[in-house]
């Protein structure tokens, strides 16, 4: 008698399919499965973990020792004090004065621009030429030989003590310190040329000022003196001088007002509280001159008084009010060219070299050290890697199916299979 004639609830209904039974699962590789593995294979790691770490030490005491030498250098500092401290006395009258000092306005960190000249091509073809690096790289092209320069020397100017940095790597140590010494010289050479400070810029702008200042007052000068030869007018009333030198004051300082407005704009926003008040400034200047019937586009506006200056000496006034109008720029413009002279002067040396490359006593290429270190862990990853992977096999190869075709696969990576026709 059957399980299901005694239990007819154990029938199975008809037409329902019959669950075929599910064969045992195999067990999931466990930690304990991959320490065996580990510990069977143990020897094989080893060797290559030491064929590795023994490749590093040959490496690191084969391959070509190098060293670094360090530059540390100091930027100009931004410094305006003794431009302020001059710019106090010279009153209302420079409306350059807030120009000669910096106009108040900070400047951006300067490491930047100097990190950026020392890496540029004229620094880098200098070092080029003087320590004949197309040879000592066996390069034919001068461009070649800069590359190979920039990978052996850094610049490092983003540090909190604001210094910068700069390091050259070479096979010799003596030679490693002297091309650093020579990139600081180089650069030095090149910043000479160029006005890179503050002070350094304002006294090249106020010395352009001046220099056009100047010829425009020879220049007046002479054109009133050919006026006194044929007027024989060489005296005006004390009236008539006094408004033509206040017309003209007024109208050198409105000059000078627009010249310092200019160079703000060069660095400054349209809402800068100094750049507003300088052009507030300007417009009470053009008021006053209103006043006296002047205008700074047209010096022959300025109304004379009848009587005060005779029909035949028009021309000597107008003359004259030149002469007095270009003598009040050039006033102005040598206090503001001083200024930044002495600026430039308190700043000192453009490159300053706070510690110079001297030569290294040790190496900083190859560290074998960690060399070594590296290798070891590389090896004994390598290792176990291949522990797996020829534990991965010995499975296969057990299962005839799988190793039939593992045969295959072998057979077909050799050229030895080929398909049946």
């Amino acid at each position: 008698m059957s399980i299901e004639s005694t239990y007819p609830e154990l029938k199975p209904a008809t037409g329902s399919p019959r669950v075929p039974p599910q064969p045992p699962q195999e067990n999931e590789l466990s930690l304990l499965d991959l320490l065996i593995v580990l510990a069977e294979r143990r020897r094989l790691i080893l060797i290559v973990t030491a064929v590795c770490a023994l490749g590093a030490v040959v490496f690191s005491f084969l391959t070509t020792k190098r060293y670094t030498a360090t530059a540390l250098i100091l930027p100009p500092q931004q410094n305006s004090s003794l431009g302020t401290a001059i710019a106090a006395q010279l009153g209302s009258l420079s409306p350059l004065a807030g120009l000669a000092t910096g106009g108040g306005l900070s400047l951006k960190n300067p490491n930047d621009m100097y990190v950026g000249m020392l890496k540029s091509d004229t620094v880098e073809d200098a070092m080029v030429k003087d320590f004949g690096l197309q040879q000592e790289y066996h390069v034919s092209l001068v461009s070649k030989a800069r590359k190979d320069f920039e990978h052996n020397a850094t610049v490092d100017g983003d540090n909190k003590d604001g210094m910068i940095r700069v390091s050259v790597e070479d096979p010799d140590p003596r030679r490693a310190a002297a091309m650093a010494n020579g990139y600081v010289d180089a650069f030095r050479k090149l910043s000479e040329s160029l006005a890179i400070t503050e002070a350094s810029q304002r006294r090249l702008f106020f010395e352009k000022q001046l220099i056009q200042a100047k010829d425009n007052l020879a220049n007046a000068e002479e054109a009133l003196k050919q006026t006194e030869q044929s007027t024989g007018l060489i005296q005006l009333d004390s009236q008539a001088r006094a408004l033509i030198e206040s017309a003209a004051s007024l109208r050198a300082q409105i000059a000078a007002k627009e010249v310092q407005i200019q160079a703000m704009s060069t660095y400054a926003t349209g809402e800068n509280a100094q750049l507003v008040e300088a052009q507030q400034e300007l417009d009470s200047l053009r008021t006053q001159l209103a006043k006296l019937g002047g205008s700074e586009t047209n010096p022959d506006s300025l109304i004379v008084p009848k009587g005060l200056v005779p029909e035949a000496g028009l021309e000597y006034v107008r003359k004259l009010r030149d002469v007095k109008y270009y003598e009040t720029i050039f006033d102005i413009l040598a206090r503001q060219f001083e200024i930044a002279k002495l600026d430039e002067a308190k700043e000192g040396a453009v490159i300053q070299v706070v510690d110079p490359a001297i030569v290294p006593d040790h190496r900083s290429y190859p560290q074998r050290s960690l060399i070594v270190i590296a290798a070891t862990i590389a090896g004994l990853f390598l290792g176990v890697v291949i522990a797996f992977v020829q534990a991965g096999l010995a499975q296969l190869k057990s299962d005839p199916e799988q190793g039939a075709k593992l045969a295959l696969l072998k057979s077909t990576l050799r050229g030895k299979h080929h398909p049946a026709g």
